[in-house]
């Protein structure tokens, strides 16, 4: 594929696997710039500390895991208690349900048998793959991923489930500053791509824009001169839903892969 991204300006709006992604990048003769728009994910020690050890002294006949961030930091605090392999025995003992190839992954790691696994990588998807199942007076406890999930809540509740929710971690804004410079990049168009690695950095910029009436601007340089990138479906789909009408998206939802995908997209003479 050669330096397929040579003089190209690629923005990272994530957090995580910065210089990784920064080095292919480079390797493909590209600029990475970094403008994080997720903020730092925050633990909640104690509060988790407390929902672990209720996890562990009632059990729950049903988990689910929403993210793999979320279930590495929960077996994290949980090590920290001293309570890891009681954890493990409990997950392992209650029928497990996983969102995302990440989630899924490591669960299979950690020698778990799930009961049912998303499509997609969407909660819509998960739901999907729990609709059939009967939860009438079970307990289910779910991961959050930094953000109340009230659709999922209501799906179980409905079903006629007992829900607990466990958020071992928390969003926080991006600074203004940073979310500013990359806003008058779009505009200007002297970026030539954004890849997004989440949903939430997607919400977190639009919000933005949209309180600092750039929203219009912002799909108009999306539209016609700066590529959005997202990592994958449900990154895609919260795009779409601020009005951007054009986004690539890998076949293989990984962050690496995205990178490939913008290269091949870029040699192809479509990113001009």
């Amino acid at each position: 594929m050669g330096k397929a991204l040579q003089g190209k300006r690629i923005v990272i709006t994530g957090s995580r696997k910065l210089a990784e992604l920064s080095e292919i990048i480079e390797r493909q003769g590209g600029e990475p710039m970094l403008r994080p728009q997720q903020g730092l994910m925050v633990l909640q020690e104690q509060e988790v500390e407390q929902d672990i050890i209720h996890l562990l002294e009632h059990g729950s006949g049903w988990l689910v895991f929403t993210t793999g961030t979320g279930l590495e930091a929960l077996l994290q605090q949980a090590d920290r208690i001293g309570v890891r392999d009681r954890l493990l025995d409990v997950i392992r003992s209650s029928r497990v349900a996983a969102r995302g190839y990440k989630t899924f992954a490591l669960l299979k790691q950690l020698g778990v048998q799930l009961a049912a696994v998303d499509e997609d990588g969407t909660t819509d998807g998960l739901v999907r793959a729990l609709r059939d199942r009967d939860f009438t007076g079970q307990g289910v406890t779910i991961q959050l991923h930094g953000e109340p999930m009230p659709d999922l809540e209501a799906f179980f509740e409905k079903a006629g489930a007992a829900v607990r929710t466990i958020m071992p971690y928390r969003h926080v804004a991006p600074e203004a500053e940073v979310t500013e410079r990359l806003c008058r990049e779009i505009m200007e168009a002297s970026v030539d791509a954004v890849c997004f690695t989440t949903a939430v950095q997607v919400r977190y910029f639009c919000a933005y824009a949209e309180l600092h009436g750039y929203t219009s601007e912002i799909q108009a340089g999306f539209r016609d001169r700066v590529l959005a990138v997202a990592v994958g479906r449900v990154t895609a789909e919260a795009l779409q839903e601020a009005g951007v009408t054009r986004v690539l998206m890998p076949e293989n939802e990984r962050m690496g892969a995205m990178i490939i995908e913008l290269a091949r997209y870029v040699q192809s003479g479509f990113l001009k």
